[in-house]
C-alpha cells in the first residue's frame, strides 16, 4: 500500500483562513484619531510629589494594643493548644459527655490536644483498647464532645471542623 503524502483536514483549512485574515485585520489597529495628540496641545504630566490620603472624622484605625485575652487559634492548621485545654480537661469531657471510657482506671493522653480554632484534636490511649481519638469544639472550661471513637469522620467533623482538624484526623 502507498503512502500518500498528508493534507490538511477540510476544516482545518477554512479555520486557519479565518485566522489569518483576523490577524491582518486587528494588526491595522491603532489609536483612534479622536485619541491621537493635538498638534500644540499640551500633555498632562503626573504630580511630582503624593498628597496625603486623609480618613473621613467617621473611620478611625483599630488600636494597636494586644487583644487582652488570646484567639482562636488559626483553622487551616492545627497548633499545640498550649494547655488551653489540656489533656485531663479533653478527658473530663469524654467522661461527661459519654460512656466511652471506663469510670475509673487509667487513660493516657497518647498525642496531647492541637487546636484549629475553637476545635481540639485529641489521641488517647485505655489499656486494652485501640488508640481513642477525640474532637471536641468550645472554650476549654466548657468543652463540647463533638466525637470520640476508632473512626471519627462523622458527617459533624468533615463538614464543620476547621480543615486542620479535618486533616490531622484523616477525613
Amino acid at each position: 500500500m502507498p503512502l500518500r503524502p498528508t493534507r490538511p483536514s477540510n476544516r482545518a483549512l477554512p479555520l486557519a483562513t479565518a485566522c489569518l485574515a483576523g490577524a491582518a485585520l486587528l494588526g491595522g489597529c491603532g489609536v483612534p484619531p479622536e485619541l491621537q495628540p493635538k498638534p500644540g496641545g499640551t500633555v498632562p504630566q503626573p504630580s511630582v510629589s503624593p498628597s496625603a490620603v486623609t480618613l473621613p472624622p467617621s473611620f478611625s484605625l483599630p488600636p494597636s494594643a494586644p487583644p487582652s485575652s488570646p484567639g482562636p487559634f488559626p483553622e487551616l492548621t492545627v497548633t499545640d493548644c498550649q494547655g488551653r485545654p489540656g489533656g485531663d480537661q479533653i478527658i473530663a469531657a469524654v467522661r461527661r459527655k459519654s460512656s466511652i471510657l471506663p469510670g475509673s482506671g487509667t487513660v493516657t493522653v497518647t498525642r496531647p490536644p492541637v487546636c484549629a480554632g475553637t476545635w481540639q484534636y485529641t489521641v488517647l490511649t485505655v489499656p486494652g483498647r485501640e488508640p481513642l481519638q477525640v474532637v471536641t469544639k468550645g472554650v476549654p472550661t466548657s468543652l463540647d464532645l463533638v466525637t470520640a471513637g476508632t473512626d471519627i469522620c462523622t458527617v459533624e467533623v468533615r463538614n464543620f471542623a476547621p480543615p486542620g482538624i479535618r486533616i490531622t484526623a484523616g477525613c
